[in-house]
């Protein structure tokens, strides 16, 4: 979206995936952002990061003011984000204020209490580092020495005044009791904070859902509503900014190979170049062999193929596609093909959208298959899946590549599934797969449903498999309903009496 050209403020990017695309540009500087969440939320891994990132990717320095975790376990749990916090230490870019409870203090009101020492400490290691980004983990901890509300107030005034006169970009951390309740326990911090983001760690069924929400953004634009996001070891928080996704990619009327002779006829010569394809079918019509006649056309055209299977492991997926005379081992011995092979259920939506945008990256294949889309949304509610299709859609068609993907239908005589209704229409072309019972005789059908841009046949025609693959025969000429699942039989003459008012 393009935003009117008016004077905003400065802002510093986070250097954290995603964030900055749906901040427009990072944090504004020199001014206080209230992260809050309940427990669990990744509040101290975000604001963590957003200080790591500012050493590794623009060499700023960075304080860290801890009020409850102690400054050893705080180096213990960020190593594993690949955060080497003991040399940046050593450098002189990271400073940590330990301002943590000792164990003989027990939290009790202490009347008087006032944080102007904390400010000199917090000042002092600000001009020793010298940096430019603070981090003030947690709130709450400190704020239970202040009964009177208003003393918290101008406390809380006063540490942003200060922090402000320094020059530096403040994140602060605060506690929250539910996922959709008041913003804070005391109520104070989110109107003292110039801008103020909300993590959440919502329960969907059996499985945690993360989203970011940046709720408030004194003089700055950024993106509206909630955007999930993922933790990911040796890396951390990842944003998913799907409304930040645009429809500028390119379109090309290059012609692909399907992988099959007779289905490039049926879509009049073949899929386009940077097509994303649908093939729907019950289980067992053959649709795995689709995608596989599909990554063969590519690995015989020289081109770089990706399959993402979900439902079949690695050797399953070679015997398989040796039996119809396609040499998966050899093409991935070649560096041509990669197959990555995950059950679903090991990792949660967000991960797996993130980790198939790595290996596209990291791969650059001309094709991709993903076997089958189905699979993924067993582990997610509607709207999780439906935000993982648009975001996977969308990242593919900017990498202008071929894809294909698989879904299920819930019944053998097909009917439309969750998956379709969410990706039909950001989907080019649809493939449908379908049973049709004969006379005692499962028989398979196929027929193109829609291909964007191109003529394509109307007919659902035979599909047969046999030991050397998928093979498209005559149309069937005396059955209806077939789509509907329910196939009738009418006969012959009336047949030719529909092809006489219907003319090709």
């Amino acid at each position: 979206m393009t935003l009117p050209l008016l004077t905003e403020v400065e802002k510093l990017p986070t250097g954290i995936p995603g964030f900055d695309l749906i901040a427009h540009g990072g944090l504004p500087a020199g001014r206080t952002t209230l992260i809050v969440g309940t427990a669990g939320s990744a509040k101290t891994i975000f604001s963590a990061q957003f200080l790591a990132a500012g050493i590794q990717s623009f060499d700023q320095g960075a304080v860290f003011v801890t009020f409850e975790e102690s400054v050893a376990d705080i180096r213990r749990n960020l190593a594993g984000f690949g955060w080497d916090i003991p040399a940046w230490e050593a450098a002189g870019k990271w400073s940590f204020v330990d301002a943590s409870p000792y164990p003989l203090e027990d939290g009790d009101v202490v009347g008087s209490y006032d944080l102007g020492g904390l400010l000199a400490r917090i000042e002092h290691a600000v001009r020793q580092t010298p940096a430019t980004r603070v981090v003030l983990d947690s709130l709450g901890a400190v704020f239970m020495r202040f009964a009177d509300p208003a003393t918290l107030r101008n406390e809380l005034l006063r540490i942003a005044a200060a922090l402000k006169d320094m020059g530096v970009t403040t994140l602060m951390t605060a506690e929250r009791s539910e996922e959709e309740g008041p913003l804070t326990r005391t109520g104070i911090e989110e109107f003292v904070a110039d801008n103020v983001v909300i993590l959440r760690n919502l329960r969907e069924g059996e499985r945690r859902r993360r989203t970011c929400e940046i709720l408030k953004y004194r003089g700055a634009y950024h993106q509206k509503g909630e955007f999930p996001f993922a933790i990911l070891p040796g890396s951390g928080v990842q944003v998913i900014p799907l409304s930040a996704m645009e429809l500028r990619q390119g379109s090309s009327d290059l012609r692909i190979p399907s992988g099959s002779v007779d289905l490039d006829g049926m879509c009049g010569g073949g899929f386009f170049r940077d097509s994303v394809v649908l093939v729907s079918g019950a289980t067992g019509t053959g649709k795995t062999l689709m995608s596989t006649h599909f990554l063969n056309g590519g690995l015989q055209a020289g081109e770089r193929c990706l399959l993402f299977a979900f439902e079949e492991s690695r050797p399953q997926l070679f015997r398989n596609a040796s039996g119809w005379g396609i040499d998966f081992q050899a093409a991935e011995d070649s560096g041509q093909l990669r197959v990555v092979c995950d059950y679903p259920e090991v990792a949660s939506i967000e991960d797996h959208l993130i980790k198939i945008k790595e290996e596209i990256d990291t791969f650059h294949p001309h094709r991709v298959a993903v076997d089958s889309l189905s699979a993924i949304a067993r582990i997610c509610s509607e709207r999780g899946f439906r935000e993982f299709v648009i975001g996977l859609t969308s990242f593919i068609k900017h990498q202008e590549v071929a894809a294909l993907f698989t879904s299920n239908t819930p019944t053998l005589m097909g009917g439309s599934s969750v998956t379709e209704a969410h990706i039909s229409s950001i989907t080019d072309s649809i493939i449908l797969l379908r049973y049709v019972e004969t006379f005692g005789e499962i028989s398979r059908g196929v027929m193109v449903l829609k291909m964007r841009g191109s003529r394509h046949e109307k007919e659902i025609r035979e599909f047969a498999i046999d030991a050397t693959g998928m093979h498209i025969g005559r149309p069937f000429r005396t059955v209806t309903g077939i789509l509907a699942g329910n196939p009738q039989y009418s006969h012959q003459s009336e047949a030719d009496r529909l092809d006489r008012l219907f003319p090709k």
